[in-house]
């Protein structure tokens, strides 16, 4: 594994934890937009409908997905800026 590969690895840690924190504030604001409430259902949350839980729980994990692509396809492109090499 090249150095830069190897270096890059706590960089990836660190982005990845950034863009779960980013992920769970965009998933808040766009269930507060789509649903009008603070809080998403929980899975296990007896008053909601199958429906309301599975639709929050496709959004999320959609927005994570999405959000965690960005970031970790960012922080390869400025890695390769930097260092000349792909880190993957």
């Amino acid at each position: 594994m090249e150095t830069s590969k190897i270096a890059y690895k706590p960089v990836g840690l660190v982005l990845g934890a950034t863009g779960g924190l980013l992920a769970g504030v965009a998933f808040k604001q766009l269930w507060k937009r789509l649903g009008h409430e603070d809080d998403a259902p929980s899975a296990t949350d007896e008053d909601r409908s199958w429906r309301e839980i599975l639709i929050a729980a496709a959004l999320q994990g959609a927005v994570f997905a999405a959000v965690k692509a960005a970031i970790d396809r960012g922080g390869a492109v400025a890695a390769k800026r930097l260092t000349g090499t792909w880190p993957a």
